[in-house]
């Protein structure tokens, strides 16, 4: 494993990071998510991703990691671990449970330690942009987190290109730099190169980018249509059915011979694509079982494309 690092920061991310959106909640196996971070772990993978909603149940993942840390990772193993978690999406019920306002963050936040039986988290995180709350209240919040020793540094998630370079601004005058951007990034969501990445060169901070393999589209796994117990067909997942078009199919087989002539899966080659950009710190995975996250680790062994095969891509999903 490499380490990149945050922007202009001391902060080093793998270039692989493990998140802990699906497969570590109260409805999944522990024994299955303990053995999925203890592997990350050897493997080099020394972050972890958290949010106070991750579950299900909201909440249960944090709970959960919090028992993986104190049966694996106690003493001085903690201070290898770079654990982060964000407050900003729903949590709870009542005026004060999502959103960007200081109450619910540092709330949240109090919570969260709680549930992970954590001193500090190393990086909090703003979920998401709060359009009722100045933008100045939620990056106090993060800066008094950062002061009160409950965080270690400052983070914002979802945050557009104008909305990060405000908040970075604010951050910066407050005397707490902000280190990482989370952002969702891959082949099939463009949106970050639409001025977020320039942000984030000139004010030199990292970028970890989510959903890497687009919920699972970028995958052998839709190439002859929708299986059974995959995310797009179960009715409540964020990947619907509809999202899988006959267009969709056309460029995935496409992208999967291409990946193929690279000696490489169609996840392994998506991940790599991503690395190939200077300003990505590192992509974040999941994973439901030990094979499929060393199988996303292979994506290292070849990270170079060269111009023709990117030529190729950009052909593909245009």
């Amino acid at each position: 494993m490499e380490y990149n690092r945050c922007g202009k920061s001391g902060l080093l991310m793998p270039q692989i990071s493990l998140g802990l959106w699906h497969n570590f909640g109260s409805v999944d196996d522990f024994e299955n998510a303990e053995n999925i971070a203890k592997e990350a772990f050897d493997k080099g993978i020394t972050h972890f991703d958290l949010a106070n909603n991750y579950g299900p149940i909201p909440g249960s993942a944090e709970e959960n990691f919090g028992k993986i840390v104190q049966r694996n990772f106690k003493g001085f193993l903690r201070d290898e671990l770079l654990i982060t978690t964000k407050a900003g999406f729903k949590m709870w019920e009542g005026p004060y449970g999502e959103w960007g306002s200081r109450k619910y963050l540092i709330s949240s936040l109090n919570q969260s330690l709680k549930r992970m039986q954590l001193d500090y988290v190393d990086v909090f995180y703003s979920h998401r942009p709060d359009p009722n709350t100045p933008i100045e209240e939620t990056m106090a919040a993060l800066d008094f987190a950062v002061r009160s020793g409950k965080a270690l540094y400052a983070g914002i998630s979802n945050y557009n290109a104008e909305e990060s370079a405000i908040a970075i601004d604010v951050l910066q005058k407050l005397g707490t730099p902000c280190v990482v951007h989370q952002t969702k990034y891959s082949m099939f969501e463009r949106t970050p190169e639409q001025g977020l990445l320039d942000v984030i060169g000139q004010k030199e901070i990292g970028c970890v980018a989510f959903s890497p393999l687009a919920q699972g589209l970028l995958t052998n796994k839709y190439l002859k249509g929708i299986p059974e117990n995959s995310r797009a067909a179960n009715p409540n997942g964020y990947l619907q059915s509809s999202d899988v078009t006959e267009e969709v199919i056309q460029k995935i087989t496409a992208l999967n011979s291409l990946a193929k002539e690279r000696s490489q899966s169609l996840a392994q080659m998506a991940i790599a694509w991503l690395l190939k950009e200077e300003r990505i710190t590192s992509v974040l995975v999941g994973a439901s079982s030990i094979n499929q996250l060393n199988d996303n680790l292979e994506s290292l062994k070849r990270l170079d494309f060269s111009s023709k095969e990117l030529q190729k891509i950009e052909a593909i999903l245009k």
